[in-house]
């Protein structure tokens, strides 16, 4: 079988490649990727999980955790991101962080983004795009409660999001070399947020994390700006494609909507199979910090190796009929959120709880919904996104 994983017109037509994936599993599960550079691609869960809990073998900081190269320069501001640190110091920035991220703080939101939900529903009843009026707006207004930001400043993120993740797609390219850089902009943003904080404290996560810490540490100024970079496009992409890829996934599936119409309370457990099923962010690159054995392959100091969150989700060792979409799938160990250790998604909760809402909300309200066109999806191999979904609530 010819192996591509990352040839992103792929992921545009049809999503992830699941047959070669499978295969690659079954026959070749640490895979000798040929590309500039080559890589090993890590399918099956249990080296996934491997990976990730083990920074001191597979460095998200030597290269960075995104996939694409980039020069030396450039990763140089960029290992100030949590995303691209190693412990000690990324653990050291997320007990930080984690300030915000309390599971009571993440509890006291669940009435607010019922609101939310039930407040977008009210606006786009009838004819709609799910990814546009729905799967978008939801995560992108709880950032702004996250960190007491106008809502009117949601489509400033939406926006500054799509260029970032969808800089290979045409819909979302800079129109030409002239546009800005979003990432300065987040930065500038986030500069002006922390200064109203600090003239004006609130209970919010802005205030909370330019604020010492019990021990006296606090984040400096590059280090809070990439944290909202951060927040903006994590935040807002993983909650907005697993809510557009869960809904696909349902009209794929109409038994599975049925399921949840009859009984809303499912929508806890369908919350993590549409994470499992979806897999929103594909995959992760890390660097072998030293000569190392995987799956029974060589890998050797500073190889690049990429493991792949919608191969690992459908291990049929881990998941019995993988390919079965379940919404009441339990247990359901999925890694959508990373395979745990030091980078494992500091918003799962989060995303979960906004999932299981929306999901709630939409099976009560409007059983009858249906698609009425075609999905499109998002031309990268990192995020396995949708743009449009074109649907009728009723």
């Amino acid at each position: 079988m010819r192996i591509d994983l990352v040839d992103q017109d792929h992921y545009a037509d049809s999503g992830p490649p699941h047959e070669q994936l499978r295969w690659l599993r079954e026959n070749d599960p640490v895979h000798r990727h040929e590309g500039e550079p080559a890589f090993w691609a890590v399918t099956r869960y249990d080296d996934v999980v491997h990976v990730s809990r083990h920074s001191e073998l597979f460095s998200s900081h030597r290269k960075l955790a995104l996939f694409d190269e980039m020069p030396e320069e450039q990763r140089a501001l960029q290992r100030l991101m949590m995303l691209n640190q190693d412990p000690p110091e990324h653990t050291r920035r997320r007990s930080l962080v984690n300030r915000g991220f309390t599971p009571r703080t993440i509890g006291a939101l669940e009435q607010h983004i019922r609101e939310i939900c039930d407040d977008l529903l009210d606006k786009c009843a009838g004819e709609a795009d799910f990814v546009t009026d729905v799967a978008a707006p939801l995560p992108l207004y709880v950032i702004c409660e996250l960190l007491g930001a106008p809502v009117s400043d949601r489509d400033k993120l939406f926006n500054w999001s799509n260029r970032m993740i969808g800089a290979q797609d045409p819909d979302y390219a800079p129109a030409s070399e002239d546009e800005g850089d979003p990432a300065m902009e987040v930065y500038a943003y986030a500069n002006q947020l922390a200064a109203l904080r600090r003239e004006n404290p609130r209970d919010d996560i802005v205030t909370k994390l330019i604020q010492p810490d019990d021990n006296g540490e606090t984040l400096t100024e590059s280090e809070f700006d990439l944290f909202v970079l951060l927040l903006v496009v994590a935040g807002n992409e993983t909650t907005r494609n697993a809510a557009s890829g869960g809904m696909l996934a349902l009209f794929d599936h109409p038994d599975q909507w049925d399921r949840l119409v009859a009984d809303p309370s499912l929508a806890r457990t369908a919350a993590d199979e549409i994470v499992r099923w979806v897999s929103p962010v594909n995959l992760f690159r890390r660097t072998a910090t030293r000569d190392v054995v995987l799956g029974g392959k060589q890998i050797k100091e500073d190889d690049k190796v990429v493991v792949f969150y919608s191969s690992a989700n459908r291990d049929t060792s881990v998941f019995p009929d993988a390919e079965v979409f379940d919404i009441g799938r339990d247990p359901n160990p999925q890694i959508g959120f990373g395979g745990g250790g030091a980078h494992f998604c500091l918003g799962n909760h989060l995303a979960k709880l906004e999932l299981r809402v929306l999901f709630e909300q939409l099976a009560r309200r409007y059983p009858r919904l249906r698609r009425t066109g075609e999905a499109r999806r998002l031309r990268s191999n990192f995020i396995n996104g949708i743009k449009e979904l074109p649907v009728v609530l009723r």
